[in-house]
């Protein structure tokens, strides 16, 4: 059985010290049901450490770090997900678990055409969505926590620069679906009622190259996390460099 991992702000870390661990933290690990003396592990910024809970109590938690843990669970290569605003936001809290899991790297929400952008409420879900993204890191043992930015434009994915730029898209376009290279990949798709006609020959005509996800028109929430369980099938069929 996994340990449970926690993700902590960067610190010097060495062998004994103590680390506390806040209110959140405590809160999740009595929900656990773990005691004092049980083994964690701890993210510290780009350091993993194993750790043991030292001590417990309600709102507070202090674990001590034992010895750095030699691992790395990141994709070989950056995956960036420029991912569509729906209009009913909640729909990307359905989202941003499985992308996580994945291995997704950077989450970029885009206001499409058709994405009824609110830029308060949305503001206001960002918060919400890092707490979305931790957590699932956290429960599928990443080693790296996955960078979420503010929502941009549709018309920032046309200077975007990324050595592979993939669209998925609806319609049949008569172009093979392009072969992954070992190389930083940025993905996009459209949100509900897809991407319209003049958004998709202005990403064409930036260097987006369209793919197909089959001959179904997927969810909004559904071609994201396609697309990116078919990269990682690609990347487990790519020798190791």
């Amino acid at each position: 059985m996994s340990l449970p991992r926690l993700f902590l702000d960067a610190r010097p870390a060495a062998e004994n010290t103590p680390v506390p661990l806040g209110p959140e933290a405590a809160r999740h690990l009595k929900a656990l049901r773990l005691k004092p003396g049980a083994a964690l592990e701890l993210v510290l910024g780009d350091q993993t450490w194993t750790a043991d809970l030292a001590e417990l109590d309600r709102g507070r938690a202090l674990a001590r770090l034992v010895a750095p843990l030699d691992e790395n669970r990141e994709p070989p290569i950056v995956l960036q997900a420029l991912l569509p605003l729906p209009a009913l936001l909640t729909l990307f809290d359905e989202l941003l678990p499985p992308l996580v899991e994945l291995g997704v790297t950077l989450i970029q929400p885009v206001v499409y055409q058709r994405s009824e952008f609110n830029g308060p409420k949305t503001a206001a879900r960002l918060e919400r969505w890092a707490r979305l993204i931790q957590s699932a890191a956290e429960q599928s043992h990443r080693s790296r926590l996955p960078e979420l930015r503010p929502p941009m434009p549709f018309a920032s994915l046309l200077t975007w620069e990324t050595p592979q730029k993939w669209v998925a898209y609806e319609l049949a376009t008569g172009q093979l679906n392009p072969t992954l290279r070992r190389e930083a990949l940025a993905f996009t798709s459209g949100p509900e009622g897809g991407i319209t006609d003049e958004e998709f020959t202005a990403l064409t005509a930036a260097g987006w190259q369209p793919l197909s996800l089959g001959r179904s028109i997927l969810r909004a929430v559904t071609a994201p996390v396609a697309l990116l369980g078919a990269v990682q099938f690609e990347l487990g069929r790519m020798p190791a460099p």
